[in-house]
């Protein structure tokens, strides 16, 4: 399956696994650019570790609370290690969520979380 039959919706439910094998789903802000998902996280979070492992993923579309508005697409993700590639997801997120993600930004920023975010890239399977 394909960014394109994903699109690109206010919501993404991702899936990271654990080294058992079970998935654990997680909302995320998500923004579709040049065919790639980014999203950011707390840079100790667990779907950072989990990542660490595995770097098998699943999108789905889903609501703000994470319940499921469509069917699941596998991927890989990928945690961005280069400053300007961070540059281009971040850019990627403030076009997408506008205010939202600049007071995400401005909170991160006054409570010192903004240096240990992590970014990723996300490529769905070719389906």
């Amino acid at each position: 399956m394909s960014a394109a039959e994903l699109g690109d919706p206010p919501y993404v439910n991702l899936v990271t696994f654990r080294r058992s094998g079970v998935g654990v789903q997680t909302p995320v802000w998500g923004a579709l650019a040049d065919g790639v998902y980014y999203v950011f996280s707390a840079g100790k979070a667990g779907k950072i570790k989990r990542l660490r492992n595995n770097q098998r993923v699943q999108l789905a579309e889903c609501d703000f609370g994470g319940k499921l508005l469509g069917e699941f697409f596998d991927g890989s993700a990928t945690i961005i290690a280069d400053r300007q590639h961070e540059k281009l997801a971040l850019a990627a997120l403030r076009r997408k969520y506008g205010w939202r993600m600049w007071l995400a930004d401005v909170g991160s920023v006054l409570t010192g979380k903004m240096k240990k975010r992590a970014y990723l890239a996300i490529e769905l399977d070719a389906g």
